[in-house]
């Protein structure tokens, strides 16, 4: 996959010095005193510099709390004049980024939910098409780079070259601690397409609970992603949605503190060193890839075999073997048991559509 994309920097708000860019405020505007509150708390933290604040919060059911909606914007107005502090909200329809740009805010939100669906995507670059307004773009709920990239490329087409994308994590059915499974493997691949991409982090919606968030948040620095999301509220266990895994602007503070920002770069010394080892690496991927392609060529001649002989592709049994020795094996040798599982997930995929395919060829 590729894409022609071409960020430009977000000006007067993050560059390369600032790092990490820290954006914070309430998961829902709930009112005017606790958005003034909040917001005074946060500017008194130099790391922040976007105050964020949810005006439409529809529900997975109804009943609950919705959101105040357009009587929030003059809430987010007097934030921004007291305090300093660039303002931002999610925008899921025309109507909402339009209420937005009347209002005066600085940047716009598309959310996890929105891009799923490329017609609602499409419909809200329509609206700001031609605004230069910046926007962020939530990845989408689901694990699918292609829809993350082609939100981002729809709101490009419309004129908007001022993009950060925000990584909130995936729905996944695997047990896990996560709100939100992180699977940091999809934002790298996404930073390798578009290397110019800030990437922000939302540990508060990966997390969806505080005590997870210092290791999340540790995380995304280490993976040298541009900056973090994170919800914060006066009084979090009060909070109207997502109390969970919201903080106080004091425990934000405490957090930020404690955050750990690494060199890119090493010394001379080390450079050569890792150059060394990343060549020693590169040797051993063209290894493995070599022994993928005889391994693939073995199964091809297998199932040529069983085409031959009218054999059926799956063997049940056969795979629930090498599952049970492979597992063995590579554990012993200090491998992880979720990394080994989908490894061979993977190549048993491979395997029955190749097998699949030489079975077809004889139809």
């Amino acid at each position: 996959m590729s894409t022609d994309v071409k960020i430009e920097p977000f000006r007067g708000l993050w560059d390369a010095e600032t790092f990490p860019l820290v954006i914070a405020g309430p998961c829902s505007a709930e009112s005017e005193e606790q958005m003034l509150r909040t917001a005074h708390q946060l500017a008194t933290i130099p790391e922040v510099k976007v105050f964020r604040a949810g005006l439409w919060k529809p529900r997975t059911r109804p009943g609950a709390f919705e959101g105040v909606g357009e009587k929030g914007f003059e809430w987010l107005k007097r934030v921004k004049k007291e305090t300093g502090l660039k303002t931002t909200v999610e925008v899921a329809k025309p109507e909402h980024a339009a209420l937005a740009l009347r209002n005066g805010v600085d940047i716009l939100w598309l959310g996890a939910r929105t891009v799923v669906n490329p017609f609602d995507v499409q419909e809200i670059a329509e609206a700001v098409r031609g605004t230069g307004i910046p926007i962020m773009v939530k990845n989408p709920i689901i694990p699918d780079l292609k829809l993350w990239v082609g939100a981002i490329e729809r709101i490009y087409a419309a004129g908007i070259h001022s993009i950060m994308a925000i990584h909130r994590g995936f729905h996944y059915f695997e047990k896990s601690p996560f709100r939100n499974a992180p699977m940091w493997e999809i934002p790298i691949e996404l930073k390798r397409l578009i290397p110019e991409l800030p990437i922000i982090v939302d540990p508060s919606h990966i997390c969806g609970r505080r005590d997870l968030l210092q290791g999340i948040s540790q995380k995304a620095l280490d993976l040298e992603m541009d900056g973090l999301m994170i919800e914060t509220h006066e009084n979090p266990d009060k909070a109207f949605t997502d109390a969970a895994q919201q903080l106080s602007p004091a425990a934000l503070k405490q957090l930020l503190g404690r955050l750990v920002l690494r060199k890119k770069t090493g010394n001379p010394d080390f450079e050569h060193q890792l150059e060394s080892l990343r060549t020693e690496i590169d040797k051993l991927d063209g290894e493995l890839l070599q022994i993928l392609a005889r391994r693939l060529a073995l199964t091809d001649e297998i199932g040529e075999y069983k085409r031959d002989n009218n054999i059926t592709i799956l063997q049940m049994k056969r795979w629930a073997g090498i599952i049970n020795d492979r597992l063995s094996i590579g554990m012993h040798l200090g491998l992880d048991e979720f990394f080994l599982k989908k490894l061979l997930s993977l190549l048993h995929h491979e395997s029955i559509q190749r097998q699949t395919d030489i079975l077809n060829k004889k139809r």
